[in-house]
């Protein structure tokens, strides 16, 4: 595990970066593609710099030798060599090519982020988040050894001295924001975020934020989330920071750990998700009031 990290760490970043350097060009153009019909705006959005960064990474993945070969794919798209990985491993690479799709496409903000992390069945292990048009350069968000960095990115240097050169974030900084973001639940998210609020947290929607969820989780701005029936790809991202925190990730209905041991393919939107309802919070005492809140609520994706 440590050398396949150590690898990650090593060369991804420059391959991240070139994509969302390609990711702000092709934003651009008219690079609309249709193919998604799951119902859901969000998930149903498709550009062709979603294939193009996805085959960028996991070309970079593939030339990293036999180490990261060995590992299984998870995209969210279908370009890329991806039969050069293994069909069957404990260690999954998980790639979103671009996270906010919809907002990246529509030119409505700059909150999209080119990502990837490494899991296996219990956990994450690493995770890098670059956000192209956050702030002047871009912004990067890297998790790995208990350690969370973010901040600017400096394009007069290589991206991993970049990384190298940004402050952690620190560990034991208080209290957590009681902002809970409250997404996935197809037309009830207001709603939901109401009965969050009722309960003493502050439900917040994704479009009332000033970012993306992953930066303003690490920073504090954001608490946690309740998601409903996450998708694979992003979602751990966000596990991974609470856990790093100090907090955790349970699953409503049960109040168990989140593991990767159960996940389901959700055929509408072409992807797997994680099965029921999730409360993640960097503070392990708001969990709680999130399962009370949540608990009765249908963990069915599609009524």
């Amino acid at each position: 595990m440590n050398e396949l990290i150590r690898l990650l760490a090593a060369e991804l970043p420059r391959a991240v970066r070139w994509s969302g350097a390609l990711a702000r060009q092709l934003r651009r153009h008219d690079i609309s593609l249709s193919g998604k019909h799951s119902g859901s705006a969000d998930t149903d959005a498709l550009t062709l710099a979603d294939l193009a960064v996805q085959e960028i990474l996991v070309a970079a993945l593939r030339d990293m030798g036999p180490t990261v070969r060995r590992c299984r794919i998870e995209a969210e798209e279908s370009s890329g060599d991806l039969a050069r990985f293994a069909e069957q491993s404990e260690w999954v690479l998980s790639i979103d090519p671009i996270d906010g799709t919809r907002e990246y496409r529509d030119r409505t903000g700059n909150r999209y982020a080119v990502m990837l992390h490494l899991r296996n069945p219990e956990t994450i292990h690493y995770s890098l988040v670059y956000l192209p048009e956050e702030g002047a350069h871009g912004t990067w968000l890297e998790v790995r050894d208990d350690r969370i960095v973010l901040g600017p990115d400096d394009c007069t240097v290589a991206a991993r001295p970049a990384l190298d050169a940004l402050p952690s974030i620190a560990l034991n900084r208080g209290p957590e924001s009681r902002r809970i973001l409250v997404s996935g639940f197809l037309g009830r998210e207001a709603e939901r975020a109401r009965a969050v609020s009722a309960a003493g947290l502050d439900g917040v929607l994704g479009g009332d934020t000033p970012g993306s969820l992953f930066p303003l989780m690490a920073s504090g701005y954001l608490g946690g989330a309740l998601f409903h029936t996450p998708n694979v790809y992003d979602f751990p991202v966000c596990m991974h920071i609470a856990r790093v925190l100090g907090g955790d990730a349970l699953w409503v209905h049960d109040g168990r750990p989140v593991d990767f041991r159960r996940t389901w393919r959700d055929e509408r939107a072409n992807m797997f998700r994680l099965p029921g309802i999730i409360a993640c919070a960097s503070d392990r005492t708001i969990i709680p009031t999130l399962i009370d809140v949540a608990r009765d609520w249908s963990a069915e994706r599609y009524q």
